[in-house]
């Protein structure tokens, strides 16, 4: 629903807010937990230009966790309070701000599951060429949005350094196998998605309530080791090669602040399959704006390696979601999913290095085709339409460390 939240016109007395190039403007105002330095207590902030309001000392919200197990007409109504306490300035309000470059921003909440979807067509077009150039797709792509369960263990927030993993590997079909450090080390540009409230065990949740169960979005890197990943996943899928990091943003955009940027899903080619009816939906998707930006040890500034745009995906959030639950399975608040790699038409929109399949050419002078200790990957996201502000998602950052 766009309300009076949504008003391009609308303006902060936090006046950093105002300014054209924040991405937290008061249009914004996406959650995350942080904690003061020199103190063990988290608490639930609300980004609002580059200040963050403590809701936990102004609302008395006490976790991130607490909003997510919120009915989406509760949570609605949160923001539309913020909104209004952050547009007519109060002596208190001001003594609960603080400048996100001196909090430390952490993970934003405890996650009890995540699961990995795979819901690009362009992705799995792209990737299933390099093994099987003359049919691509497996069968069950266009009927089933395809997904693995990750390990919530090792997801990690933006700016925690990433340990190149060891694990099998067998660079030569005719020779055994060894354990080394990866050698093909690659990252996944990934919208990552916050769940809630919920369902019981034995209860799907119907895909018209689906997004009552969205909370909000983030960014997400879904590091891959590709020659881990190739030697183990026959015949049960991923597994170390995809489970030793999964970096995300800090800051979670709320489904309601996406509502400017709602769109159709695109159209499907006559001859795919619509989708069955547990997954047929008119909600749409999203226009969000997914770059990967590229910095070795050796360069000052980082290049953009790839721009992808998350409403060209082939499975809605919505349909994960039902898909999900289609068996029973119960979600609980602080699941997080992954939309997959999202990857467009064309080379410039592959978010990952092995859809690019070939080497890239840094400023440097030093050429790419995998991921090399040292290097720093980052993620950058926003939406835009005209007629509202823009918004942004805030970084996502992992550099590279040596294996043990």
């Amino acid at each position: 629903m766009i309300d009076q939240t949504h008003d391009p016109a609308l303006k902060s007395w936090v006046e950093s807010a105002n300014r054209e190039d924040t991405e937290f403007p008061i249009q914004n105002l996406p959650y995350a937990t942080f904690r003061k330095r020199g103190e063990e207590r988290t608490r639930l902030g609300i980004a609002i230009g580059d200040m963050l309001l403590d809701a936990t000392e102004a609302f008395d919200l006490e976790s991130m966790q607490r909003v997510m197990s919120m009915s989406g007409a509760e949570r609605t109504a949160i923001r539309r309070t913020v909104s209004s306490y952050l547009a007519s300035y109060s002596t208190a309000a001001e003594r609960h701000l603080h400048p996100i470059s001196e909090v430390d921003l952490l993970l934003p909440c405890d996650i009890p599951d995540y699961t990995d979807f795979y819901a690009s067509l362009h992705h799995a077009t792209n990737v299933g060429r390099l093994f099987r150039p003359d049919n691509p797709l497996l069968p069950n792509y266009k009927w089933i949005p395809i997904a693995y369960h990750g390990r919530a263990s090792s997801v990690v927030v933006s700016g925690t350094p990433v340990r190149r993993p060891s694990g099998q590997i067998k660079p030569n079909p005719e020779a055994p196998p060894t354990y080394a450090p990866c050698r093909l080390l690659d990252y996944e540009v990934e919208l990552g998605a916050f769940l809630g409230p919920g369902n019981a065990i034995g209860e799907p949740i119907p895909i018209a309530s689906a997004e009552d169960h969205l909370f909000g979005v983030c960014l997400l890197n879904d590091w891959s080791a590709r020659d881990i990943q190739s030697w183990e996943y026959q015949p049960l899928g991923p597994f170390l090669g995809k489970n030793f990091a999964t970096s995300i943003s800090p800051f979670v955009v709320t489904i309601d602040a996406l509502e400017p940027f709602r769109s159709a899903t695109p159209p499907r080619p006559e001859a795919d399959p619509s989708p069955l009816p547990y997954l047929s939906s008119t909600s749409g998707t999203f226009r969000i704006t997914l770059e990967v930006w590229l910095r070795s040890a050796k360069m000052q500034d980082p290049v953009r390696v790839s721009s992808g745009d998350f409403s060209s995906m082939y499975w809605t959030l919505a349909q994960m979601i039902a898909h999900h639950t289609s068996n029973g399975c119960p979600l609980r608040p602080g699941d997080l999913i992954g939309s997959g790699t999202v990857s467009g038409p064309e080379k410039q929109n592959r978010g990952c290095l092995l859809e690019i399949s070939e080497s890239i050419e840094l400023p440097t002078g030093e050429r790419r085709r995998y991921l090399e200790d040292g290097d720093e990957v980052i993620l950058r996201g926003h939406c835009e339409a005209p007629g509202f502000r823009r918004i942004g998602l805030g970084e996502c950052r992992g550099t590279i460390l040596c294996a043990h």
